[in-house]
């Protein structure tokens, strides 16, 4: 049949990620009782035992998701299995296997590979993971990844983004806008050297911006942590696209609202000071700069004595019962609505 060129056309950036997974998926059905989660958490969880299995994706595109002009290719193969990770422990789950699919062009050598492999196995032996399988196909155009993290949660702690309840506490590990201010110091020094190849890179002062962007680190830690404390979140998910997005995630998930304090947000003196350089706003940058990937989640009223003190920690707001109404307080009392304004790859 011939297509109708007068049928209307919707643009993918308009929908922008999640409202495109949303409406790709609305028909799923699930077929199998051992399926308890599938679309719309950080991990599909399967099994009806006492132990159950955590399933993640993602898919890295080169031009899209990273730029080989200042991205190693061993910091390249270690973030994309640290990203992965990073979903397993927003279950409160121990991430156990990954999976890791390639598609590369014969731009690249072999020497090339065995680096973004160096990168892979490194991570693999920092958090005690196994690589047990894969696929490799060549490819048109540059580099694909795509890796499939596995896990494990015992059935009674698994944390999923809908049980967040009202007066809850909102939660944020370590500080936040670093890998973007990163990203956007990267760029700044590809532009100069564009215009001059000889230019040296001044990269001192932000160091810890870069490593943020270069080489994230996925909160393992975190889950040990709240073990000890004995505390168990009642809702949780990764900052991967920005503090605002994540928190409406929560919202609509758990169909509470929130709010959120802008003197809370934790920042690191290096942002502050490059938010100053570059002329912009260090909570706009905390809201949706993106690729952060510490845990955000949120804990009863009774559990705030168990983690006030506690460095890892910052409790930035509460969830309300306003659904889906969340509202960013400003440091002037001045309640404004939050937009998810992070990360949409189809831009």
């Amino acid at each position: 049949m011939l297509e109708d060129k007068n049928q209307s056309r919707t643009s993918l950036s308009e929908l922008g990620e999640f409202k495109l997974i949303d409406h790709l998926t609305k028909q799923t059905v699930i077929h199998h009782h051992q399926t308890i989660k599938g679309i719309g958490d950080d991990c599909a969880v399967i099994g009806r035992g006492e132990v159950q299995t955590l399933v993640t994706t993602d898919l890295l595109v080169e031009g899209v998701h990273f730029d080989l002009s200042y991205m190693p290719l061993k910091h390249l193969g270690y973030k994309a299995v640290v990203v992965n990770l990073s979903d397993v422990y927003a279950m409160n789950g121990d991430a156990k296997q990954i999976t890791v699919s390639i598609a590369v062009s014969n731009r690249f050598p072999l020497e090339a590979l065995e680096e973004l492999y160096a990168g892979i196995h490194l991570a693999c032996k920092a958090y005690q993971v196994d690589l047990v399988g894969g696929d490799t196909t060549s490819s048109t155009k540059g580099l694909l990844i795509s890796i499939t993290a596995l896990g494990e949660v015992k059935k009674e702690k698994c944390v999923y983004r809908n049980g967040a309840k009202s007066k809850d506490l909102l939660v944020v590990t370590g500080d936040l806008g670093a890998a973007y201010l990163g990203l956007q110091v990267l760029e700044r020094e590809k532009q100069v050297f564009q215009v001059n190849p000889n230019a040296e890179h001044e990269l001192e002062n932000y160091t810890y911006l870069v490593e943020r962007q270069l080489k994230p680190e996925a909160r393992k830690d975190i889950i040990q942590l709240l073990a000890d404390l004995e505390v168990q979140p009642t809702s949780m998910i990764d900052i991967s696209d920005g503090l605002s997005s994540e928190i409406l995630h929560l919202c609509k998930q758990s169909n509470t609202g929130c709010q959120l304090f802008e003197d809370k947000i934790p920042l690191d003196q290096q942002v502050i000071s490059t938010c100053e350089e570059f002329n912009i706003d260090s909570t706009t940058i905390a809201l949706s700069g993106g690729e952060d990937y510490e845990l955000l989640f949120t804990v009863k009223q009774e559990d705030f004595p168990k983690i006030k003190a506690n460095p890892n920690f910052s409790i930035i707001g509460y969830m309300t019962d306003e659904a889906n109404v969340a509202e960013l307080v400003t440091r002037g009392g001045q309640k404004v609505a939050i937009v998810a304004q992070g990360w949409n790859a189809m831009k």
